[in-house]
């Protein structure tokens, strides 16, 4: 329906969390008011059916919403989501107030504002992993990616048969941002020592 899956699913409460509006400002050499825009991250869950995105798109569309940015995917019956949207601070708690109120259509949401990212202490790489699917590996790796101080960016995961054999394969893509001062070679050795049997390939830059 969308994109493959970038994340883990988690809960995705009712719920809201937000907090005020920035007031419009004016440029002194212009006399006309500019309207601030702020930006909300939406994480959804909703049953699989068709027109869900459309319900979802026509909801921020009608409350001055523009759709930035998204990842969307069915999973196990279910469709999953986070985007980013872009609204001006007036119709901000519209807004919110509509999003909220597609859970009456089975479509439950978490809002949050965005935050200003930073990355000067880090340098964007892409990783690819395979290795024998077991239980705890993605906890194994993630662990040892946190230990070395390294974020995970974005995260698709795959288990699927592997080529003449029974077994099943897991298989990782991530985008990770490394501190400048972590050597890739001792990042992807480090990684290599979670199983013998496991491959992983780290290089500079992010894929698409």
């Amino acid at each position: 329906m969308a994109n493959g899956t970038r994340f883990t699913a988690s809960e995705l409460p009712l719920g809201h969390a937000y907090t005020g509006m920035t007031d419009a400002v004016s440029k002194p050499s212009v006399h006309k008011e500019e309207l601030t825009v702020d930006h909300l991250v939406v994480t959804l869950v909703a049953p699989d059916k068709p027109g869900q995105v459309e319900r979802i798109s026509k909801c921020i569309a009608e409350h001055g919403g523009n759709w930035l940015e998204s990842r969307m995917s069915r999973m196990a019956g279910q469709f999953a989501g986070i985007l980013k949207v872009g609204v001006e601070a007036e119709k901000y708690d519209d807004l919110i107030k509509a999003l909220n109120g597609l859970s009456a259509h089975g479509i439950r949401m978490l809002l949050a504002e965005s935050v200003v990212e930073t990355s000067d202490t880090t340098r964007l790489i892409s990783m690819e992993l395979v290795g024998n699917d077991r239980p705890g590996i993605v906890r194994d790796i993630t662990r040892l990616l946190a230990g070395q101080g390294v974020n995970v960016e974005h995260l698709i995961t795959d288990v699927s048969p592997a080529p003449m054999s029974s077994e099943l394969l897991f298989q990782a893509n991530a985008v990770l941002g490394v501190p400048q001062d972590l050597p890739l070679d001792d990042l992807q050795m480090a990684l290599e020592t979670l199983a013998d049997d496991l491959m992983v390939e780290l290089v500079l830059g992010a894929k698409e």
